[in-house]
C-alpha cells in the first residue's frame, strides 16, 4: 500500500475512534458533523497499521499522531489532484494568513502548477522577477537545488519567498533554451502596482492593468475619469502579465465597460447550483471603441473582464490564450490552527464558457519572441493598435 494510501486509511480510522466516543446527548441522538461514513471499510487500515508496527525498521515513527494525522489530511487532499486544494499544518496557515494581507518579501511573480510542472504565470512590474527578465510559461525546475516534481504550489510559493536582502536561485527552462539556466534573485519588499496608461497615436488610450488589487478600483476609477476628459477616442486594454486578484475589483471595472445589470461571470459550484455576477451602473465607457491584449501570463480576475467584455460586447481579444486559472477558493480553519484551502467553485464567462484548465482562446493570435524582447519590440501592442482603429 502507498504511503498516501496509508496516511488517508489511517486518518479515517483516528477520526472514526474520535467520533465515535463523541456525545450522543440531546434526545441520543448523535451531535456531530464529521462522523465517519458508513461505506468505508477500515479493515485495510488496521491490517496494514499492524504489519507496519511489526515489520517496519522504526516503529516508533508510528507512535508520532500529529504527523500521521496531517500527513493522512495532505494524501487525502493530494488525491484530489487538484493544485489549489490544500492542507496548510499550523506554521502554514499562518504563512498563508500573512501573505493574503500584503504582508510578505520575495521575488515578485505570480506561479502556479500546469500539467504537473511549476512555471511562472507572471512576472510583476519593476520586481526581481521582472528584472531578471522572466516571462510567463518559464518552467521552475528546481528552487536552491530543491526540485520542484513533487511541491504544492503552497510549499514552492513559501521557499520562493523570503526576507528583503536575501537570496534564492531558481532552475529555469524555457521554451527555446537548450538546456536549463540558474538564475539568481535577491528578495525584496514588493509593492504591486495597479495600473498605468497613456495616449498612444493621438486619440487611443492605452491603459494597462496590472493586477486587481483592493487599490486598483480606486486608481482605475482615476484613471477612466482622465480618460474621459482627454483627446482619447478608443481603448487598448492590456491584461498581459496580470495573475488576477479580487472578483470584486474585476466586477467593479467592467461595469465601466458594460451596461447596467449585465452578467460579468457565473460561479458554478456543481451539482446545478450557480450565481450569476453582474454589473452595476456606470457604462462610462461604454461607447468607446475596445480592444483586449491577454497572454499566457493573464489568469484568473483578468480572463474574467476579458470574457465578460467579449461575450457582452464582442470585444476581440487579441495575443495569446490566457492561462486558465479559473476556480474559487475557499479557506476552511481547523481547531488545531491547521487550515484547508478549497477549491468550491468554477468561474464560467457570461456565455458558459469554462476558464479553468482551458483558457481563452484570442480572437487574433499573435506572440512574442526571443528577438522583440531583445529589440523592445511589442507586435501584439502594434496589432492591437491597428485593429481598434478599424472599429467604427
Amino acid at each position: 500500500m502507498s504511503k498516501r494510501k496509508l496516511f488517508l486509511v489511517l486518518f479515517v480510522a483516528v477520526l472514526a475512534g474520535f467520533v465515535g466516543g463523541i456525545w450522543f446527548g440531546r434526545g441520543g441522538q448523535l451531535a456531530c458533523k464529521i462522523c465517519a461514513p458508513e461505506t468505508i471499510d477500515l479493515s485495510r487500515f488496521w491490517e496494514a497499521y499492524y504489519k507496519l508496527k511489526d515489520m517496519f525498521v522504526s516503529p516508533d515513527k508510528l507512535n508520532d499522531n500529529q504527523n500521521l494525522i496531517y500527513g493522512a489530511i495532505s494524501g487525502m487532499v493530494k488525491s484530489l489532484d487538484d493544485p489549489y486544494t490544500v492542507f496548510m499544518p499550523p506554521d502554514d496557515a499562518k504563512k498563508f494568513i500573512e501573505d493574503v494581507s500584503g504582508q510578505f518579501e520575495g521575488v515578485g511573480m505570480e506561479i502556479d502548477i500546469r500539467n504537473d510542472q511549476l512555471q511562472v504565470v507572471s512576472p510583476i512590474e519593476g520586481t526581481p522577477a521582472s528584472k531578471a527578465g522572466l516571462r510567463p510559461g518559464d518552467k521552475i525546475l528546481k528552487i536552491n537545488g530543491t526540485s520542484t516534481a513533487d511541491l504544492t504550489l503552497d510549499k514552492a510559493v513559501s521557499l520562493i519567498r523570503g526576507p528583503k536582502g536575501t537570496k534564492v536561485v531558481l532552475t529555469m527552462m524555457r521554451a527555446d533554451w537548450k538546456t536549463s539556466r540558474d538564475i539568481e534573485l535577491t528578495r525584496e519588499v514588493i509593492a504591486v502596482p495597479s495600473l498605468k496608461w497613456e495616449i498612444k497615436d493621438n486619440d487611443i488610450a492605452y491603459l494597462r492593468l496590472y493586477q486587481f488589487t483592493e487599490k486598483a478600483s480606486g486608481d482605475f476609477s482615476k484613471a477612466a475619469s482622465e480618460i474621459l476628459k482627454s483627446p482619447a477616442k478608443r481603448i487598448v486594454l492590456d491584461l498581459r502579465g496580470n495573475p488576477g486578484g479580487y472578483l470584486e475589483v474585476a466586477q467593479n471595472i467592467a461595469g465601466w465597460f458594460l451596461k447596467d445589470n449585465q452578467i460579468v461571470a457565473i460561479e458554478d459550484f456543481g451539482k446545478g447550483e450557480q450565481k450569476e455576477y453582474r454589473s452595476s451602473a456606470n457604462g462610462k465607457l461604454l461607447n468607446y471603441p475596445l480592444v483586449v491584449l491577454m497572454d499566457q501570463g493573464s489568469a484568473s480576475a483578468s480572463e474574467i473582464l476579458a470574457g465578460a467584455v467579449r461575450d457582452n460586447r464582442g470585444t476581440q481579444l487579441i495575443g495569446e490564450k490566457s492561462f486558465g486559472k479559473g476556480s474559487v477558493q475557499q479557506v476552511e480553519k481547523l481547531s488545531d490552527g491547521s487550515s484547508l484551502k478549497i477549491t468550491v467553485a468554477k468561474w464560467l464567462t457570461p456565455n458558459g464558457e469554462l476558464i479553468a484548465g482551458k483558457g481563452l482562446e484570442p480572437d487574433i493570435k499573435i506572440g512574442m519572441n526571443e528577438t522583440d524582447y531583445e529589440q523592445g519590440k511589442d507586435p501584439q501592442l502594434d496589432k492591437a493598435l491597428e485593429v481598434v482603429k478599424e472599429i467604427k
